[in-house]
């Protein structure tokens, strides 16, 4: 009996550790890829910047899993917000409850400041897309944050700013949220600010969405071998799959 309730429960965190994340490869009409990761389960969702045994900056997937337990396993990871050449973050960053640093209000030049620009944040139960100025505002406490801009889609439609027939098309990351499931999103060929709101707002019909950087954008996706490792990063998001630690 102890033997059947032992795999049972192994058979539940497997399935409850596949379906945690979901991974696919979308094309649209116009011929534009993306990879879209949507996750539904907050509470293993995590942001990593420093190494706290060295105070090291990660910057690469290998090092935030180099990092974690032996019995932890990095599933999804994705760059997470604009930094500055020394890797600390230009925005607010917030790790395990803790305000590494604060809310930028400034105003300045490059993809940051264009506005509005907005925050990613989640507790273990929900998690927020919100402009700068509504995050200022809010009353509820957060786990993680990372900020960044511009916001992509605001309560469904595209950003003003994006031009439909810009020719100014990079590799872009970026995430969107709707009924509370997060979905990361990268593209595989170049494409313009409009195209990947586009995307974000037609394809996957979310309410909220931000942009997280462009040209170093990466992904690492463990069940399909998928490990940008082209670029150094700032702030990295990663969601940790812990079955095996519950079966110790």
């Amino acid at each position: 009996m102890k033997w059947l309730m032992w795999c049972l429960t192994i058979y539940v965190l497997l399935i409850q550790s596949v379906y945690a994340i979901e991974h696919q490869q979308v094309k649209t009409a116009e011929g534009d890829e993306f990879d879209v990761v949507s996750i539904s389960n907050l509470k293993q969702l995590r942001l990593f910047l420093k190494n706290s045994n060295n105070q090291q900056y990660y910057k690469s997937f290998n090092n935030v899993q180099e990092h974690l337990k032996q019995c932890e396993r990095l599933s999804f990871a994705m760059n997470a917000g604009m930094f500055h050449s020394g890797f600390s973050p230009v925005g607010l960053y917030v790790e395990q409850a803790k305000v590494i640093q604060p809310l930028n209000k400034s105003k300045g030049l490059g993809n940051f400041f264009l506005q509005p620009n907005g925050v990613l944040s989640w507790n273990k139960k929900q998690a927020f897309i919100l402009t700068t100025q509504q995050y200022s505002r809010r009353d509820f406490n957060v786990d993680y944050a990372t900020q960044s801009g511009p916001m992509l889609v605001i309560d469904g439609k595209i950003n003003s700013l994006f031009l439909p027939d810009s020719q100014s098309n990079k590799i872009r990351n970026g995430v969107g949220i709707r009924n509370n499931k997060l979905y990361f999103v990268i593209s595989k060929n170049s494409v313009s600010f409009y195209k990947f709101a586009q995307f974000f707002q037609r394809n996957l019909k979310v309410e909220q969405a931000l942009y997280l950087d462009g040209s170093i954008s990466s992904l690492y996706v463990q069940k399909d071998k998928r490990n940008d490792q082209q670029f150094e990063m700032g702030p990295i998001i990663g969601w940790v799959d812990q079955a095996e630690c519950r079966l110790k």
